[in-house]
């Protein structure tokens, strides 16, 4: 560097400016500085320039869930949030490392300047996991009840998420609902919570399907076990549309028909739910905006700055079922 500076007649400081494109020097000057770099192959060394300053301009992305051929990693989520985190982290100068639970070990993820993590776990067994990495940290989710811990979450409004859903049964004669999902994820738990409060408020007490897979499969099962129980029901509240999606294939297997003798709301407003026979109705979270809040989020808490926890709103999308 001192050697090019010498060559361009400016100092060194100018130099690193120029090859980094900072405003700070003119274009006549950062394009004579940058042709003479290529002309003599010199190339800023980003490993050494990061050392210096103690960091890596880089955010691990941790994606928590488990791809399989019926939920995959190019669904909405988590690929909208992605492109969120992507755009802002990127507009930063900030590179995305992206990975999942089997990669968080890796020597560049522990390298981070900070982590923004998809999905808390069952019980927030993901978030006390990546808790140990001691680096700044977003999580995308629901916050922790009262004396929960104090991570920075960036989520949707799940409890009105599940009220509105129950408004909506209430509002079309529905009384005896069915919530399939899993609550032990803190998102689930505050979908229930809010369904079962505000059920609660007209004497109706909502039967509660645990299931652990978010797969249409999984939805079908749910229903068929229903079936075979002989349960009565007349509404299904599914925690993912794929659920959805499951439940109302296997109502139709069964004779049942969608929505005269069950009603069937999902979660997430995908475009798969959107063009399903019937277009299924479902409760919308924005995720494009989550990614930018969260990845602005963990740009604020590596500089230094307060950062606070944020809650979106959502709301129910009624189409066909």
């Amino acid at each position: 560097m001192a050697d090019l500076a010498e060559l361009a007649g400016v100092s060194k400081i100018t130099v690193s400016r120029a090859l980094s494109e900072s405003p700070l020097v003119n274009a006549q000057t950062r394009e004579r500085v940058q042709a003479l770099a290529r002309k003599h192959g010199y190339k800023l060394n980003v490993s050494a320039r990061n050392l210096r300053l103690r960091r890596s301009h880089t955010v691990a992305v941790i994606v928590e869930m488990k791809p399989s051929s019926e939920r995959t990693m190019w669904d909405p989520y988590p690929l909208s949030l992605l492109g969120g985190i992507s755009q802002e982290l990127t507009s930063a100068g900030y590179s995305v490392l992206l990975t999942t639970r089997q990669g968080a070990s890796n020597a560049a993820v522990q390298a981070a300047d900070g982590l923004i993590l998809l999905g808390q776990g069952a019980r927030q067994d993901a978030v006390r996991l990546y808790d140990k990495l001691g680096l700044p940290m977003v999580v995308w989710g629901a916050p922790e009840e009262e004396g929960g811990d104090n991570h920075i979450v960036v989520g949707s409004d799940n409890r009105q998420g599940g009220i509105i859903v129950a408004e909506r049964f209430l509002s079309i004669g529905r009384r005896h609902p069915v919530f399939i999902g899993n609550p032990d994820h803190p998102e689930m738990a505050q979908r229930l919570f809010g369904f079962v409060d505000e059920l609660a408020h007209h004497g109706i007490k909502p039967l509660l399907l645990r299931r652990g897979d978010f797969t249409l499969e999984s939805g079908v099962d749910a229903v068929r076990s229903l079936a075979a129980r002989k349960v009565r029901f007349d509404a299904i509240f599914a925690c993912s549309d794929l659920l959805a999606m499951g439940a109302i294939r296997a109502l139709v297997e069964l004779g049942q028909s969608v929505p005269n003798d069950v009603s069937v709301i999902g979660y997430d407003d995908t475009p798969l739910g959107a063009t399903f026979l019937p277009p299924l109705s479902s409760v919308r979270q924005n995720w494009q905006e989550g990614g930018v809040l969260l990845a602005r989020k963990v740009l604020a808490m590596i500089q230094g700055q307060s950062v606070q926890s944020q809650t979106m709103a959502t709301t129910l999308v009624v189409r066909a079922t």
